[in-house]
């Protein structure tokens, strides 16, 4: 198989959640385990860093990542889901995995797979850590798919573990309070292995502390860090965002403990790696200007929104044009309420079999005051806001990390 045949025999072949929903998802690390054993437990023979959270964590592995790559080190990173190539999860000191290997390790292992029938999660998982086991990697940062105790990542025992933040997301599967949720998450904290908290929330830090103390796991504060001057100026770091500043302090905690582990990482490496984060490891989608006019950002639930659009409201413009693609499992009640009445909408859906129609959003945005029209896809939609605007507007497209991922 050549790399297209390759990712086409993965996608049809097996449960797609980020494609197909909640009716291919099964939550348990037994069958994760089985796949470990078969491929001679890949995931004990590397050092890693573990990333959970509901917003946050994938800017906080990225940051992560850069910081250890630029004190020296061999760094995998494993992320999800990618926006634009399969090989964006699988990355070492920023570089995918190439397609010779993605096409080495499902030829390898084709036999195995068609009758272990593992979940496209499962596989894309096994797969890292594979490469991460035979390429040798000083470390690893990895990045927890949805929730952290069932998740396939949760097979790992790290120097260190992280929850970025908690909000409502997925509660289908995560649970439907913030307790609940955070249980979740507190489910990748281990046995006398650190662990630090990225954000304090009234609702959700006394779960991580109790999980913390029973398991005798030193509970590390992130936001009562006291921060060097360089953090100061947001405008010198490459990811920028209303939200990244929590995420700098989480990071910055995290180096501050793999240098009390005996890392070797000095304070230009910290301050180059976190000003260069998107650069170094690839990062797109984060608060990323596309066009003079145009920005776009992965945040889709409802913390996540509303940190953005009350930036996004911050700015200078003229009028503001929103294209605005969703999956059909989001909660609309939810986040349509944040966004401006005064904007002007183009709804789109995403090319997954996921996406609401463009005719659904527009009837839902309706009910919220947003006024727009439908169109066939997102670039007819990113192209129909780009004829109305002026040098003067701006143009966000959101609402998904499918939405986005046609247009960066």
């Amino acid at each position: 198989m050549n790399y297209q045949e390759t990712l086409d025999f993965l996608y049809h072949r097996l449960p797609v959640f980020q494609r197909d929903g909640a009716r291919v998802l099964e939550l348990k690390l037994d069958r994760t385990l089985q796949f470990m054993h078969y491929l001679s437990e890949p995931h004990k023979a590397f050092k890693s860093v573990h990333v959970a959270g509901t917003n946050g964590k994938g800017s906080v592995s990225h940051m992560t990542a850069s910081v250890l790559q630029h004190a020296g080190y061999k760094v995998g990173l494993y992320t999800s889901p990618h926006l634009k190539d399969f090989r964006e999860r699988i990355r070492i000191n920023g570089e995918c995995i190439s397609e010779e290997k993605v096409i080495d390790f499902v030829e390898t292992h084709k036999s195995f797979i068609e009758e272990f029938k593992p979940s496209f999660f499962e596989l894309t998982v096994a797969m890292a850590f594979d490469h991460f086991a035979s390429q040798t990697v000083d470390i690893a940062v990895i990045e927890v798919g949805m929730g952290g105790r069932l998740d396939s990542t949760n097979v790992i025992t790290p120097l260190l573990s992280v929850i970025t933040n908690i909000s409502y997301d997925h509660k289908e599967f995560l649970g439907d309070t913030l307790p609940k949720i955070a249980f979740e998450k507190a489910g990748i904290i281990k046995p006398t292995i650190p662990v630090v908290i990225g954000e304090y929330q009234k609702e959700t830090f006394p779960v991580f502390e109790r999980q913390a103390t029973a398991l005798k796991s030193e509970l590390i504060k992130a936001f009562e860090q006291s921060l060097p001057q360089w953090f100061q100026d947001n405008s010198e770091f490459d990811l920028q965002g209303p939200y990244q500043q929590k995420n700098r302090l989480t990071v910055f905690a995290v180096i501050e403990e793999l240098i009390t582990q005996g890392w070797a990482i000095n304070e230009q490496a910290v301050e180059d790696g976190m000003k260069n984060a998107a650069q170094s490891t690839g990062l797109m989608g984060r608060w990323q200007w596309v066009e003079p006019i145009v920005l776009c950002d992965t945040a889709h639930n409802a913390a996540g929104l509303a940190f953005v659009l009350k930036r996004l409201s911050e700015l200078q413009f003229n009028r503001l044009h929103i294209v605005l693609g969703v999956v059909s499992d989001k909660d609309l009640t939810e986040i349509l309420p944040l966004f401006p009445k005064r904007a002007i909408y183009y709804f789109v859906a995403p090319n997954i079999n996921r996406a609401l129609s463009a005719v659904d959003l527009r009837n839902q945005g309706e009910l919220y005051g947003l006024i727009g029209n439908t169109f066939s896809n997102i670039p007819s939609g990113l192209a129909a806001a780009k004829r109305a605007a002026s040098s003067e507007d701006l143009i966000f497209v959101g609402g998904s990390t499918f939405t986005v991922a046609e247009i960066v």
